[in-house]
This record gives C-alpha cells, structure tokens and sequence, in this order.
C-alpha cells in the first residue's frame, strides 16, 4: 500500500503571501505528486513507487500525477486579489513567458499544447495546474530540464485523462526533456533566464 502525505513543498507557502509573486525551485529528491482527483492504485505503478520508497504527496490543484525530480526546475507564481484572473488566461501568460525563456538558449518548435502544456515537436517538456482559494491562485508547473522518460514510465501508469495531442503515446513516447533536445547550459543559466522573463509581469 502506498502511503500518501498532505502536499507540503515550497510552493504552498505562497498561498500564504500578501503580494502577487513568483519562485523557482528544485526539487531536493523524487516525488510524486498526485493531482485532487487521482488516487495511488489509479495513477501510480506501486510496486515500483513501493521498492524505490518514493515520497507521495496529494495536492489541492488539479491535473494528473507528476513526477517531481532534481532534474527538474519547478516555477511557482501567486496571484493575490486578482478575481477576475482566469485560469486559461493564467496559463497562456505563464507558459508564453517560460516559451520565450527557453527560447533565448537557442531551443526550436516550442508550443503550448493541450490546456496547460508545453511540448518541443509534439513532445511534452511541462505540464501545469492551478489552484484557487477565496484569496490567491496558485500556478505550478514541471519543466523537465533533464530527467530521462524512463524514470515517468516506471512510477506513472497510462493517465485516465490525457490531452488530445498525446495519443495515446505512453511517457517514453510523449515526454522529452530540454537536455534531450540540445540544452547545454546549467540550470542556474535558465532560473536567471526565467526570472528575467518572470520580472516583466510581476515588476519584480
């Protein structure tokens, strides 16, 4: 049986701010993260996630099981007293700012795909959710700087929803990571980038 922990990394505590604001971080280990509707037997290989003793947290966003590495860097904003905002407007910002960060180290074929994906050529390198309470939405999302799709595939079983443009295609198939498509920089090269990008929204 896997044992699943309320969701408790950094990005929560944004909820908790006065001020709209943005945070990049990198996950300190392996997690996974399932989405508000889904459960372990459903979403997850559990014997895999058992043997590798993976920590699993459930968040309050939706959106399907991801797997959180140190090879990924996850971009976390907070809008504060924004009532109006609305989520697709919230997700095409977000990811046209992160487009055009990755842009800037000469990776090609960027698109948002889906309702809240980014893909290279039809391959998925993040995913994102959001969360709302009666103060603050919450975007975070996953960009896969360098984690192999092997490691999705072994902890992740088929999703229940997926996107149109994924057909069916299982992790090996559908995800790719920036480094698999030719970034060479480290990772503080593209957080320095992202924040450059970031700061043109929140007036940072």
């Amino acid at each position: 049986m896997v044992n699943t922990n309320k969701y408790n990394l950094p990005d929560m505590d944004l909820l908790n701010k006065n001020s709209s604001q943005f945070l990049l971080w990198i996950p300190d280990k392996v997690y996974i993260v399932l989405g508000a509707s889904n459960n372990p037997n459903e979403s997850l290989n559990t014997e895999n996630v058992i043997l590798d003793n993976v920590t699993v947290l459930k968040r309050p966003s939706g959106g399907q099981t991801v797997v959180l590495t140190p090879d990924n860097i996850i971009i976390s904003a907070v809008f504060v007293n924004q009532h109006d905002l609305q989520p697709r407007e919230v997700f095409r910002n977000m990811n046209l700012l992160i487009i055009s960060a990755i842009e800037k180290t000469g990776i090609k074929d960027l698109s948002m795909m889906g309702i809240s994906d980014i893909a290279i050529s039809g391959r998925k390198i993040l995913g994102s959710s959001i969360y709302r309470n009666k103060q603050s939405l919450l975007y975070h999302a996953v960009l896969n700087l360098g984690e192999p799709a092997s490691t999705f595939e072994r902890y992740l079983r088929h999703p229940v929803k997926e996107p149109d443009y994924r057909n069916g295609r299982s992790h090996i198939d559908f995800v790719t990571s920036l480094k698999e498509k030719g970034f060479t920089n480290g990772t503080h090269h593209l957080e320095d980038l992202l924040t450059q990008s970031f700061k043109s929204l929140f007036n940072s």
